[in-house]
């Protein structure tokens, strides 16, 4: 391995000063071993495809081809089951089963007069036809004929197999029934990427998605929700609703279809039926298998974590048991994924039935329990010869003796599951949750929250932080799409594109071969392709973002970057729209008092960020009360001259939990200050409440501090979340020292801690 590492790495250098000159091995995700050449394979009437008699399970291979270009360019080629040794213009398409890349592995020669696809399996001449597709011009994937094309490939020798056999993406239709059309999109997009794994996660709180012949009711009242909630989990108290039914399943033969069109792409479908939490939809249908079998249960209208959960009875049992007989036919992979997340423990703490089974069997706690719940569901599941996943809660309490584990809340749960000779696939929230926004959230469409943008998506390491010895559970990795807040399939592609396309390099591409600036040159020509297959990808790809600096002279400087490295950027600082005529970027700009940057960049991105500068930019400033470790750990973000746009973005904000919220600002000698100003958040879903009041003390010499104003903060505890201004105006002053003290208004209504979030304290 660490020679193919080696090798990709000149490769990749390689590759680099290519696509300088031709821009033509835009591979995404890019081969383990690479060579390029001198010359090109022309496609044109006469070429023949060669696909012998003993290989004829490869002519659905050829025919994608053959289709494709059809289509595209109008070409019919034929296929040959012979041809002579020498023979010029054919792409031959072989099995070698000793050729010693695995199943999914194959080898592709280009030259001039031929190109030859060896492979030991069907499915690695699957993969090495998406690479014939991708060194053909971006056009082979047009739905309609496009002319004045040369139908050719560039010279290239390629010995290919990916780093992990589990290459997936996770789609939940729980929250949002998805359209077979779509699935099938869907899987097509995995294919296209070389992925291999479709996790569709049919059932949670929202909707149960999967007809059940046994408990039609499943469908009948689970599939339904009776309204959605508005906006942003926290945004509106009290919470808003829409009043609009949602629903929506897939009946058994639909799904039936789906697998089988999978399967002819080779991607594996794994089913999560989610048990013992994330219930609410089933036990809506089904009270009687909850812990309160008289209590009226709903389908979930809201997003998050539920109380309502499975109940441990036989009867549970039984109905688990009988929905799995159901499912497992339908899916003939390997494994089945049992969820086993966020399971609340209150109804079983508050079950006398519960507490009476964890004494009988002789369990420590609740945890236990559940470890108990899902080891019996394997051993269900493996009578039946498959295995389950679960997610990295189903180590607490014991993890089943067979089970694979999802690694979600960061990687911690993994090395357990690892240390624990358990195989684990790695899909870190932190990482690989594609609901998280990509880009400013203020600008982006409303997502759950977090901040995960395409780089960061692309330099996550699997391995990182195991052993040698545990990295030989790691099966692969996935991205995970959740979808509360994307209800069409257009904001599901949005989300997941192209993030997930740098996901599907980092599974492919052999240790230590990834380059993201690399990456993201081949990426330009990839999301032409997306054009053709009609994906609507976000192209915050192409996005300017500014980073701030001080200079020793007390100046913002504004570094503009971007990931497009072709395109040039110009900016106005006037307020004017800008053009190719502005001022071209080609240093860090340098501000001394509050300016607007507005910028575009010839590749169509626009860029607007108004910066703050002020007597306290860059300044050094104390807590009287520290926040929470890793909370503005660099002590900059109070005074950075940037101030916070939306209360979407937590990043943007600093948080002191229980406790009066106090800093100090050292301006670093005695200046007159006119006035100062803080912005808070209200977000009373989430505990985070204005401070009662606030008070601003002025001293010269740091000690004997003169509260100078003190003003309460007045607003309404009903409405949607908010940005609160706070301004103190001094006539006449001069001080060194500028203290800020927000104080705490102690406990919610609800008797919860309460949280103050400030922004960017403006002295002027």
């Amino acid at each position: 391995m660490k020679k193919l590492a080696f090798f990709f790495t000149l490769c990749t250098l390689h590759l680099t000063l290519l696509q300088a000159q031709d821009n033509v091995y835009n591979l995404i995700p890019f081969p383990a071993q690479f060579n390029g050449g001198e010359g090109q394979f022309v496609v044109n009437p006469q070429t023949k495809i060669i696909v012998t008699a003993k290989d004829a399970g490869l002519k659905p291979i050829a025919q994608s081809l053959i289709n494709a270009l059809k289509t595209a360019s109008k070409l019919t080629l034929p296929i040959a089951a012979t041809a002579t040794p020498t023979a010029k213009n054919v792409i031959y398409i072989r099995q070698n089963k000793a050729l010693g890349l695995g199943s999914e592995g194959y080898k592709l020669l280009v030259s001039a007069d031929r190109v030859i696809l060896e492979t030991a399996t069907p499915q690695g001449a699957f993969y090495g036809m998406q690479t014939i597709f991708q060194l053909l011009p971006t056009a082979v994937f047009s739905p309609t004929p496009v002319e004045n094309i040369t139908w050719a490939m560039p010279v290239c020798q390629i010995q290919d197999k990916p780093r992990f056999v589990h290459r997936g993406l996770m789609l939940d239709v729980g929250r949002y029934f998805m359209p077979v059309s779509f699935i099938k999109k869907y899987i097509d997009l995995l294919a296209v990427h070389k992925m291999n794994v479709l996790h569709w996660h049919l059932t949670d709180d929202q909707g149960w998605r999967i007809e059940i012949k046994k408990y039609p009711k499943l469908t009948q009242i689970g599939s339904k929700r009776k309204e959605t909630l508005v906006g942003q989990y926290s945004e509106n108290y009290p919470q808003k609703f829409d009043g609009k039914e949602i629903g929506g399943f897939y009946t058994q033969a639909e799904i039936k279809d789906i697998v089988k069109y999978a399967q002819a792409k080779y991607v594996t479908i794994i089913p999560e039926i989610e048990m013992p939490g994330h219930a609410s939809a089933a036990l809506a249908a089904y009270p009687e298998l909850g812990c309160e079998p008289t209590k009226k249960y709903e389908v979930a209208t809201k997003w998050g974590v539920m109380t309502d959960v499975f109940c441990p009875t036989e009867q549970t049992f039984t109905f688990l048991q009988d929905v799995l007989t159901e499912v497992i036919p339908l899916f003939p992979g390997k494994y089945i994924h049992i969820g086993g997340d966020e399971c609340p423990k209150d109804a079983w703490q508050k079950s006398a039935f519960c507490q009476e089974l964890i004494k009988k069997l002789n369990l420590k706690d609740e945890h236990e329990l559940q470890s108990y719940f899902i080891k019996r569901i394997e051993k269900f599941v493996n009578s039946k010869g498959r295995a389950i996943i679960g997610w990295d809660e189903i180590l607490e309490g014991g993890v089943a003796p067979n089970a694979t584990v999802m690694s979600w809340r960061g990687i911690k749960g993994g090395i357990e599951a690892a240390k624990q000779k358990h195989n684990v696939i790695m899909t870190p929230n932190t990482y690989y949750y594609l609901d998280y926004y990509q880009a400013n959230p203020a600008k982006e469409p409303l997502a759950i929250g977090g901040y995960l943008p395409i780089e960061k998506v692309y330099e996550y390491d699997p391995s990182a932080e195991f052993s040698p010895e545990e990295q030989k559970y790691i099966l692969g990795v996935q991205g995970n799409v959740w979808t509360e807040y994307m209800p069409t399939p257009q904001q599901v592609e949005y989300m997941t594109f192209p993030r997930a396309t740098a996901i599907a390099e980092v599974a492919w591409v052999p240790s230590g071969g990834k380059n993201f600036e690399d990456f993201a040159t081949r990426l330009k020509e990839h999301v032409k392709r997306m054009d053709y297959l009609k994906v609507n990808y976000s192209k915050r790809i192409l996005d300017v973002k500014a980073v701030t600096q001080f200079n020793n002279q007390g100046q913002l400087q504004v570094r503009l970057e971007k990931l497009d490295s072709d395109s040039k950027i110009y900016y106005t600082l006037d307020g004017k729209e800008p053009s190719t005529s502005s001022t071209e970027y080609v240093m860090p700009i340098t501000l001394d008092k509050i300016t607007t940057i507005k910028a575009i960049t010839t590749a169509g991105a626009r860029f607007e960020e108004k910066f703050f500068i002020h007597r306290a930019k860059g300044k050094s400033y104390t807590y009287a009360n520290a926040p929470a470790e890793g909370v503005d750990a660099d002590r900059k973000k109070l005074a950075d001259g940037q101030v916070a746009q939306s209360p979407r973005n937590s990043a943007e904000w600093v948080w002191m939990s229980g406790k009066d919220f106090e800093i100090t600002i050292d301006l670093g000698e005695v200046k007159p200050v006119t006035k100062v100003s803080a912005n808070f958040l209200k977000i009373i879903m989430s505990n985070v409440f204005p401070p009662t009041s606030v008070e601003i003390g002025l001293s010269r010499d740091g000690e004997n501090f003169k509260d100078a104003i003190a003003q309460p903060v007045n607003y309404q505890l009903e409405g949607p979340w908010q940005i609160l201004p706070v301004v103190a105006d001094f006539k006449t002053a001069r001080a060194r020292y500028i203290r800020v003290r927000a104080k705490n208004a102690g406990k919610s209504p609800s008797g919860q801690t309460i949280t103050i979030a400030m922004d960017e304290v403006v002295v002027d």
